[in-house]
Order: structure tokens, then sequence, then C-alpha cells
């Protein structure tokens, strides 16, 4: 998660701290919208636990792709 936190920071001009408090609060959001099971390893996968365990995020991004019949 903290690349994508760097990311926000640098992209977006603002403090590491305020982009880390923006994509926790986006990932909350998903948490609260995704099944279960997606929210599950997206959060795994963005904290780290999800290397080497497959399909990784691209599982996690049919899955929600497959939420908007895409």
């Amino acid at each position: 998660m903290d690349e994508i936190v760097q990311q926000v920071a640098q992209r977006a001009g603002i403090p590491e701290d305020k982009a880390r408090m923006a994509v926790q609060t986006v990932l909350s959001q998903l948490e609260t919208r995704l099944p279960g099971p997606l929210a599950a390893q997206l959060r795994s996968h963005l904290s780290g636990g999800g290397a080497g365990s497959g399909g990784g995020l691209g599982d996690v991004a049919k899955g929600i792709g497959g939420l908007f019949g895409k």
C-alpha cells in the first residue's frame, strides 16, 4: 500500500500523510461495497500478503469488472 500512497502523494501534490488517509478512505469504501471475498483479497494484496499467491490483483480486477458486467 505504501507504493500507492506515494503515487497519490506525488500525483496530487499532497503530503504523504494526507495521501495515506485518502487511500485508506477509498479502500474502506471499496471494502463496504465489494463482496466479502473480493474485499478480503484486495486488502490482502495491498497489505503485502498477496505476493506469490497466484492470480493476484488481476483476479480482483476481473471480479470487480464482473460486478459491472464487464
